[in-house]
């Protein structure tokens, strides 16, 4: 390996912190290609340079850390893993910066499925999109890009983040969770809001999200017209929200069966 392709290696080392084998192989262009690039990686894996998270799948080790202490940022290792990858859930939760708390799954829509990659302290779950955006066209609806670490990432957005949370509760860490981080948004765009909502056409989500604009509205200026037509979508009869849950409070207007801890009164109702 001679000396301008160490300085090439060195700079794209720089500027992809997560990679994979391919994107390798296509950036420094090494004369036998993959099988060339395998070897050079080979070389920074011994010197301590590279992590292999997974097969065809390295990380760039930051200087004065040990290769056994270094945990990559399993964002960005999910990014690599799938580039067409949109965080969804907690992960969009957290990287929309109101996560009330840590949480131990990282999750992303992709239009190529695959088994579960398992970190230290996380896994990262590579999931279908729903079938109201699995059409390319309509994936980008409520979709924001969001700078990690010199990387550009695309999550959902508040809006649509706060529908599918309510459609699977488990994958933003319960309801709770959901409540609490979704309550500290600084805005919400209504309107896309509906379009969501729309698109989903669920009686349960019509309802979960009146109820999140009614409790919450004097932090995202809901008027009554708007919840008056979210109203009209409701479910014909009381429904449990999380199909796992027993026991509950009724919030009535909306016919939801929610649990007594999101019907507490505390410092965030703003009723």
């Amino acid at each position: 390996m001679n000396s301008s392709n160490k300085v090439k290696t060195a700079d794209y080392f720089v500027t992809r912190p997560v990679f994979s084998l391919e994107e390798a192989a296509r950036a420094l262009a090494p004369p036998r290609g993959r099988a060339g690039a395998v070897e050079r990686l080979k070389h920074h894996l011994q010197a301590g340079r590279l992590k292999l998270v997974e097969r065809g799948l390295y990380a760039v080790v930051p200087v004065g850390i040990a290769v056994e202490r270094f945990q990559p940022d399993p964002f960005l290792v999910a990014k690599a893993a799938r580039p067409d990858g949109i965080f969804s859930h907690h992960s969009a939760l957290e990287l929309l910066g109101v996560a009330h708390s840590n949480w131990t799954q990282c999750t992303l829509y992709t239009a190529r499925r695959r088994k579960p990659l398992a970190m230290e302290g996380v896994t990262i779950r590579f999931l279908d999109h729903p079938d109201p955006f699995r059409k390319e066209s309509h994936r980008q609806l409520g979709v924001r890009k969001i700078e990690r670490r010199g990387k550009l990432l695309e999550a959902t957005g508040p809006e649509r983040t706060l529908v599918e949370g309510f459609r699977r509760p488990a994958l933003a860490g319960g309801l709770e969770e959901l409540v609490r981080s979704a309550a500290a948004f600084p805005t919400l765009d209504l309107d896309l809001l509906e379009a969501i909502l729309r698109r989903y056409d669920t009686a349960n989500l019509w309802a979960a999200t009146g109820w999140f604009l009614e409790r919450f509205r004097k932090s995202f200026g809901a008027p009554e017209s708007i919840l008056s037509r979210i109203e009209h979508n409701r479910p014909r009869s009381p429904q449990y929200l999380d199909r796992s849950q027993r026991g509950g409070t009724l919030a009535a207007r909306w016919k939801l069966i929610l649990p007594e801890v999101l019907m507490r009164p505390g410092e965030a109702d703003e009723r």
